[in-house]
């Protein structure tokens, strides 16, 4: 689970041909780097990405896969 605040990189998303268009019609699909606002662990968890909030039921979020953003600032 991601912590509100924390920006990660969708990775894959693992739905149905429907969501996986509707959420790219948002701008949300793999490679895209997104912020987590708010995640209660169950429940709503709402994510953000270029001023773009989306509110998504925990279910749909379980589908979203995602992986850390590595800070390129040390390298």
């Amino acid at each position: 689970m991601v912590r509100p605040g924390e920006r990660v990189e969708i990775a894959e998303i693992r739905a149905g041909r429907g969501l996986s268009a509707r959420l790219a019609d948002m701008g949300f699909y793999p490679g895209v780097a997104i912020e987590v606002v708010s995640n209660f662990g169950r429940g709503p968890l709402i994510i953000a990405k270029s001023g773009i909030r989306l509110g998504l039921g925990f279910g749909i979020a379980h589908q979203i896969w995602v992986r850390t953003i590595q800070d390129k600032a040390g390298l």
